[in-house]
């Protein structure tokens, strides 16, 4: 009987879930879209080339051009962040004072530089709220090591985190392209690295002072290869995300991850494009890879689903990231509403050219 509830539970979200697809929204704008953040409630942001930054209060049925938080109009902003509808953080990216920090607090009507890249040689590339207050940002290697940046007053101060573990290989990078290469789960931070070398997922872990029993543990970095495509510089970790699970045997908290890449300058390339660990530690290849280079990576709650994007295409993945399906248009939707995708934070989705789109609820 529980097999049968269970092939059942398996039919009914196969079903509802490959009848969804992006319905294609209005942005008013050509700027290439790289950053999305869903606060819940009908509220999402999105960030983009040319200094462009846009909202929608209302499910995406319309979005709104926000006033620009700099005058120079050629800001990259790679990564955006928000509380609510009034306050939101924005990452612009370049080489050194190229990468700002902007914070609003009024619905985008002005903003605030709360911080400047302080290396000349680094560059700001993904942003993570962790909490209201709590937000890191990562940046690419300076003098052989990952910058990351902590603030702990809801991004209105930021200071280095110089903690262990966090040097790089020759020719390591993170990937800017969807602000989506770093995650935060089960209290643990994680992000994923692209370059000629075989790609990282580094992690974080406390690190105690066993001769000082009781004395605070302080934050230390791990990292574990990845077998994902590798030998190019866009070549590694697009973007990676964890959900959290709890053994309901021992009572243990399980991390299961996914990772989706590949190499960047080949999209229709189709190896080493997904990565899965059911454990948050070994991570395995994908058997049934995306059908190329993907660009962002999310988990469905609702459905208990993965969903990955890329130029050529939208997969799903109802297994964990073992195996991963093509989700191709209905009948009734846009011939080519399954590509051209760049972020994602569901239910919405952006891409080049303004492109914003919206995963239609179930039927």
């Amino acid at each position: 009987m529980r097999s049968h509830i269970l092939a059942l539970t398996f039919l009914l979200g196969g079903s509802a879930v490959a009848c969804a697809q992006w319905t294609i929204q209005d942005s008013h704008t050509t700027a290439d879209l790289h950053s999305i953040d869903s606060t819940g409630n009908g509220i999402a942001w999105a960030g983009g080339s040319n200094g462009v930054i846009l909202r929608t209060q209302n499910e995406g049925q319309s979005w709104e051009t926000c006033a620009p938080p700099s005058t120079t109009g050629h800001d990259d902003f790679r990564a955006i962040q928000a509380i609510d509808a009034e306050t939101a953080i924005v990452m612009s990216s370049g080489k050194g004072h190229l990468s700002k920090i902007y914070k609003t607090t009024d619905g985008c009507k002005t903003w605030k530089l709360t911080f400047e890249n302080p290396d000349d040689m680094g560059s700001f590339a993904n942003l993570r709220r962790i909490s209201k207050s709590q937000f890191y940002l990562l940046g690419q290697p300076v003098d052989g090591k990952f910058a990351v940046f902590l603030s702990q007053d809801g991004g209105e101060n930021w200071f280095a985190a110089d903690d262990p573990g966090l040097e790089s290989a020759t020719g390591q990078l993170v990937s800017a392209e969807s602000n989506s290469a770093m995650y935060s789960e089960a209290a643990a931070l994680y992000f994923g690295t692209v370059g000629v070398g075989q790609p990282d997922v580094y992690f974080t872990y406390p690190k105690c002072d066993k001769t000082k029993p009781g004395s605070p543990c302080s934050v230390a970095w791990g990292k574990t290869e990845i077998p994902i495509a590798a030998g190019t510089p866009v070549s590694g970790v697009s973007s990676i995300a964890f959900r959290a699970q709890l053994n309901l045997g021992t009572g243990a908290v399980i991390i299961i991850g996914a990772v989706v890449g590949g190499n960047a300058d080949k999209p229709e390339d189709a190896s080493a494009t997904a990565a899965y660990t059911a454990d948050g530690k070994i991570w395995q290849p994908a058997k049934t890879m995306p059908g190329g280079y993907r660009s962002a990576v999310a988990y469905n709650r609702a459905a208990g689903l993965w969903i990955a994007v890329g130029p050529n295409g939208t997969d799903e993945s109802n297994d964990d990231g073992k195996n991963w399906h093509a989700l191709k248009p209905g009948p009734q939707d846009s011939p080519d509403a399954d590509r051209n995708w760049t972020a994602l934070s569901l239910p919405f989705v952006v891409g080049p050219h303004g492109r914003i789109g919206k995963l239609k609820s179930k039927p």
